[in-house]
């Protein structure tokens, strides 16, 4: 039963939703929402330790340019969104299937881990990192579907924000522990790529034990369209739906991928390369101490609100980037900052994305969002790295500002009903 049990007595409201009686206490986290963030936090330590040394690994070790790296970080990010689709289409058509389409991702991305042992060039590299997002791609959907059905309508904030802080806690732990591989071995990248595997196979064994299974009973907007890819092209035409597409896709073509961002600040400081690993930590930090005040605050005050904000922060770190100073504050504040992008963005857009999708075809609205956002990044990553290669990288981060400045005064003006209190 995907329906939270509230431990209070509650009242359908008269669009099927679950809502608690007023002065009630609030209704307590989901097992499935704490379930799937501990499979969450299993699998980001695997997958942000060969996130950590990815960068590194392929410029300086195999050196490839900034225009092929933005390549294979665009492949790395945005795969995905060629398959986001198929995965939340396959779990909302089998009526229940989304905790085993969600298995099958996390499988397919644990056997890809091996296969950068022996992958030393760019085609290669490109087709096992294209694999892993397939994977992603097919996990993403049906898990955010499972935890908002998960949770009612008023704490679905908060519950994406205690799975992304959950998540972000393995982000934490991932490039530590790829840091302690890296100095403690003689072959470290090939250490960091073995555990990492080991990882994610605890991460699969842990969602098929303790996520639950069976069918989606009662409900958050129970009833619905029957899910075929009719229907879930058709959400679309919703009009909420539609304008959240937009600008995740606007606000996307203009958010600079986490690596270029590392590049950067080891650039600016010249932070040496055994360092390099660390750096993603400060993103995390933030992101998981702020995921659940952030996911609270969108509860009450409007996820748009919340959402924009994060873009706010993203936009000061890169400014900042672009200044002269090199004070030691620096990257400090450009990780915390970017963390906070993260915090205000990531669960928040699905929580709002969530508001008016019938929960048959939950799976498949969240994965619209997503694919969306995904090909944006992708393009980005393609379009930055090439300018990288042009014109220099203080002359690409210039644009990204640009960019981000515009479309976030776009998204400015649209006001999805779903995405403000009630």
């Amino acid at each position: 039963m995907y329906v939270a049990d509230s431990r209070a007595s509650a009242r359908a409201s008269a669009d099927g939703a679950v809502r608690p009686e007023a002065g009630r206490r609030r209704a307590a986290i989901a097992p499935t929402v704490l379930a799937l963030g501990t499979v969450s936090l299993v699998t980001d330590v695997s997958s942000e330790m060969v996130t950590a040394v990815l960068p590194l690994y392929l410029v300086t070790g195999l050196g490839l340019s900034p225009l092929g790296f933005g390549l294979l970080d665009g492949v790395y990010n945005g795969f995905s969104a060629l398959v986001r689709l198929a995965g939340g289409h396959l779990a909302d058509r089998g009526g229940g299937r989304h905790k085993w389409v969600a298995g099958l991702g996390y499988g397919v991305s644990a056997l890809c881990k091996p296969l950068l042992l022996v992958a030393h060039s760019l085609t290669p590299i490109g087709l096992v990192l294209a694999a892993d997002r397939t994977g992603k791609g097919l996990r993403t959907a049906p898990r955010d579907a499972l935890i908002s059905l998960s949770s009612t309508p008023e704490g679905r904030g908060r519950a994406f924000g205690v799975h992304r802080a959950m998540d972000t806690a393995g982000a934490l732990f991932g490039p530590l522990v790829a840091f302690l591989i890296l100095r403690a071995t003689v072959d470290g990248y090939d250490a960091v790529f073995t555990v990492s595997f080991c990882v994610a196979v605890f991460g699969v064994l842990v969602l098929v034990l303790f996520v639950p299974g069976g069918r989606r009973q009662g409900g958050d907007g129970g009833g619905g369209e029957r899910p075929t890819l009719r229907a879930a092209v058709g959400l679309l035409r919703r009009r909420d739906l539609s304008r959240i597409t937009v600008c995740a896709l606007l606000l996307g073509l203009a958010t600079v991928s986490d690596s270029f961002v590392y590049l950067l600040l080891q650039r600016r400081l010249g932070v040496p390369d055994r360092w390099f690993a660390l750096l993603p930590l400060g993103t995390a930090a933030a992101f998981l101490l702020l995921a659940v005040p952030l996911g609270r605050l969108a509860d009450r005050v409007g996820r748009w609100a919340v959402f924009l904000g994060g873009h706010a922060a993203l936009l000061l770190a890169y400014a900042l980037l672009l200044t002269s100073w090199h004070g030691t504050p620096l990257p400090y504040v450009v990780l915390a900052l970017h963390g906070g992008f993260y915090a205000a963005t990531d669960g928040v857009l699905m929580a709002a994305a969530s508001e008016g999708v019938p929960a048959t075809l939950r799976s498949s609205g969240l994965a619209v969002v997503q694919t969306g956002q995904a090909l944006a990044r992708f393009a980005c990553s393609l379009l930055f790295g090439a300018a990288w290669t042009v014109w220099g990288d203080r002359a690409a981060l210039a644009g990204a500002v640009v960019a981000l400045a515009v479309c976030a005064a776009f998204s400015l003006t649209l006001r999805p009903k779903g995405t403000v209190p009630a």
